[in-house]
């Protein structure tokens, strides 16, 4: 396992408790897991994404991901609707583990309330909150 300092963490990106990031892209946002959750999860073997158009809430699970250690829940931390979704993961679920924020992003979604975003935490604030498990 990764120690805190060996964590990467974009500044481009916001993050949640639930340890989900966002980052804007082209007018929408992608969403994926954090380097913290890849890590924790251990090697991922297989990752369940939804629809194209499907529409969330903040806070709902979008799909979940397994690992050789167990099943997650992704609750996304955006509301809004899915224009995408990382079809590379459906063959290398590995992506999410090597690079989590460039090719191993989850799914683009058009958010509804931009404020959300804005809410979310930044990389120190995330730091602080993974100083504290």
């Amino acid at each position: 396992m990764k120690e805190l300092n060996e964590l990467h963490l974009p500044e481009d990106a916001r993050y949640s408790e639930d340890h989900e990031w966002a980052k804007p892209s082209n007018g929408v946002y992608l969403i994926g897991i954090t380097d913290y959750a890849q890590d924790q999860l251990g090697d991922i073997v297989f990752v369940d994404l939804p629809e194209v158009g499907a529409v969330f809430q903040r806070g709902e699970e979008f799909g979940t991901v397994e690992s050789t250690k167990a099943v997650s829940e992704l609750c996304t931390p955006l509301g809004g609707e899915v224009v995408a979704v990382n079809a590379k993961l459906e063959d290398a679920p590995e992506l999410v583990n090597q690079d989590p924020y460039e090719s191993g992003w989850m799914i683009s979604i058009r958010i509804e309330a931009p404020e959300e975003y804005g809410e979310m935490l930044g990389r120190e604030e995330y730091l602080e909150t993974l100083k504290g498990l």
